[in-house]
């Protein structure tokens, strides 16, 4: 399967199990790995048989900073069902979201979670 990778969007949410999370916010950084086919594309060098990028950013863009969740989990899932919703073509995607400061003690670069969604799920 073909793929289109956006990598290390950066977002300003307010995601969290803490109310300071909820209240003060924090950054977030999002990986995706979409699956469609891309020959149809590339073959016709149309834009309307791929994915618009910007499209992409902006449905991502308008969950991380939206609506807060309690889990990172749940921003992934909708992201992935938004995705799907917004873009016929789309057949798997593999959605990683990062929280570079988490209230957790210890020293690390981030926490992150991936999951992987396919239509045919």
């Amino acid at each position: 399967m073909d793929k289109i990778y956006v990598n290390q969007m950066e977002f300003w949410g307010y995601h969290g199990l803490f109310p300071e999370e909820n209240k003060l916010g924090q950054r977030f950084y999002v990986d995706l790995e979409l699956e469609l086919d891309l020959k149809p594309a590339s073959q016709s060098d149309d834009m309307t048989k791929s994915i618009d990028y910007g499209a992409i950013y902006e449905v991502t863009k308008n969950i991380v900073e939206g609506k807060a969740f309690r889990l990172v989990e749940s921003v992934a899932e909708k992201i992935s069902d938004e995705l799907f919703r917004e873009f016929e073509r789309l057949e798997g995607c593999l959605v990683k979201v990062y929280k570079p400061d988490p209230p957790i003690p210890g020293h690390y670069k981030s926490v992150a979670i991936e999951i992987y969604r396919s239509r045919n799920q």
